[in-house]
């Protein structure tokens, strides 16, 4: 069956029908991939992500077709071009989760806007007032942050103190001969629930997908000039074993850690109510990593 099969004709299908059918559901959902209101890949599996897709598309055409497909959502699904989907409007003020909203819209990153669609976001070099400090090496002083967008605003979830950077250890004694990983700021979709860690294993976001790191040959804990590197690394989202503000210690080698651990527990439960998560156990989370003065140069106070 096709979407093209609907056209003209007083088919219904609902939900539990389209998922007999793979043929039907992968169209449906490659069509959804391409309006932006799925993510990939296209798996033919029709579960409550789906679901969700289909029935926000039918919200946004304003299309009367609750619980099934026919006619006038086939022939939407078909023809609508993603310039032609309306979409909700962003209330965004001069707040910094509006602000870091404003800057992932500006690089073209993916920007969720969902109920329970956490987007998790590092700051380089940001205190937790939201004032910009040194960014020394060697220190916590970067910090994680969930951002959910509500009725078109966006709210910081939670923040945590945190590193997006390895720590003095790692940066003289790396675990890979061309130098320390340094993440390239940019979005990732490439972390999934899983453990970290050997002597103190622990709940984390674990890299299951390649991203680009820097590599500190010369050990000036800077990624100016440094070579790019990409693939799996092993840099996760873990914690930083209560290591003091001031000292990373051996807590990082490049991963993106929150300093302690009850706050790591924190971000890890909130992150696991994902709705899409929730759906698929297996989901990649996608992550952002910024740099604090370029967000406060691009949108000052």
């Amino acid at each position: 069956m096709k979407l093209q099969d609907f056209l003209g004709k007083e088919n219904k299908w609902g939900f539990e029908a389209i998922a007999q059918d793979s043929e039907l559901t992968r169209q449906i959902q490659i069509l959804l991939i391409g309006l932006g209101l799925l993510e990939p890949p296209a798996d033919g599996k029709f579960g409550p992500v789906t679901t969700g897709a289909i029935k926000k598309f039918q919200e946004l055409k304003k299309i009367n077709e609750q619980n099934y497909i026919g006619a006038v959502t086939a022939k939407e699904l078909i023809e609508t071009k993603p310039d032609e989907l309306p979409k909700p409007p962003l209330k965004l003020g001069n707040d910094i989760a509006s602000k870091i909203i404003k800057y992932m819209l500006a690089q073209n990153y993916q920007v969720f806007t969902g109920s329970k669609e956490y987007n998790i976001v590092y700051l380089e070099g940001m205190n937790g007032d939201w004032t910009l400090n040194s960014d020394t090496p060697n220190g916590f002083n970067d910090c994680r942050i969930v951002i959910e967008v509500v009725d078109g605003i966006p709210k910081i979830v939670d923040h945590w103190q945190a590193t997006t950077e390895p720590g003095r250890h790692y940066t003289f004694n790396p675990m890979n001969s061309q130098g320390a990983a340094r993440i390239k700021f940019g979005q990732y979709k490439s972390w999934a629930v899983g453990v970290h860690g050997n002597a103190e294993r622990h709940e984390a976001l674990v890299q299951v997908a390649p991203i680009t790191v820097h590599r500190d040959f010369n050990k000036d804990f800077k990624r100016t000039g440094d070579k790019l590197d990409t693939g799996l690394f092993a840099i996760n989202q873990h914690w930083g074993y209560d290591a003091p503000r001031n000292d990373i210690k051996n807590a990082s080698a490049g991963c993106l850690v929150g300093r302690m651990r009850q706050g790591h527990r924190e971000f890890m439960a909130i992150v696991k109510q994902d709705r899409r998560y929730i759906a698929n156990r297996d989901y990649v989370f996608y992550t952002t990593v910024v740099a604090g003065d370029d967000l406060i140069n691009k949108f000052p106070a």
